[in-house]
């Protein structure tokens, strides 16, 4: 497995739901996989997959991917026009961690350009144009910064820390989606969000629940 350079999130390291996507797709099975990464995925480097632990070249631990339980919650759709609404005043346009992320950094043209703004009961959305190539991966991607806009402030940027997510349909190459995202936990650095994906006749493609980690500050 390699994680293309332009599937970056943070500089120098994968998209987290990219990556974890690519993983659980290697992973394979027919049940709910988790992934916990353990340090920020490498960009076009061999990795390799045994026992559910995925390792680089010098045998750092970078994920294990684990079989869970089934994801029996998820996040309430939006109509297109309020998912627009939200994304026009989407915080990351303005002050962004990771402004070069591959989903949701607004200078990437080539990116998902999935922009998460807050509704006005604590939920994200956001429209999602899929891309000409569409694969497992891609859901996944749409699935993951939207649970983390939930929680991320000004000065307290956020990274994934896990995720599991179960993939129900890939949309079409065009297909104008809605992604949602909410809050439903935390403690210390930990929050706990959900995501879900919704094709462009309010179907649901997908759906996820996550952790994220605040980084150190000062």
């Amino acid at each position: 497995m390699i994680i293309e350079s332009r599937f970056n999130g943070p500089p120098g390291s994968g998209n987290g739901g990219w990556s974890a996507g690519l993983f659980a797709a290697a992973y394979g099975g027919p049940g709910v996989v988790e992934v916990t990464l353990r340090r920020p995925p490498p960009l076009e480097t061999p990795l390799t997959l045994a026992d559910g632990d995925v390792h680089d070249p010098e045998g750092n631990l970078v994920a294990e991917v684990r079989e869970t339980g089934q994801i029996e919650t998820m996040v309430p759709p939006v109509d297109l026009a309020t998912a627009r609404a939200a994304a026009a005043a989407y915080p990351g346009l303005v002050d962004h961690p990771f402004p070069g992320c591959y989903v949701c950094g607004p200078r990437r043209a080539d990116g998902l350009r999935i922009f998460p703004g807050r509704l006005p009961d604590g939920r994200t959305a956001a429209p999602f144009r899929a891309p000409a190539e569409v694969e497992a991966p891609t859901v996944w991607a749409a699935l993951d910064c939207p649970g983390g806009w939930s929680v991320i402030a000004p000065g307290r940027p956020y990274v994934l820390g896990r995720i599991a997510a179960t993939v129900r349909a890939l949309p079409a190459p065009g297909d104008e989606c809605v992604v949602t995202g909410a809050a439903v936990g935390g403690e210390g650095r930990k929050a706990l969000v959900h995501t879900s994906l919704y094709g462009p006749t309010g179907d649901l493609l997908g759906t996820a629940r996550a952790t994220w980690v605040a980084l150190p500050t000062g």
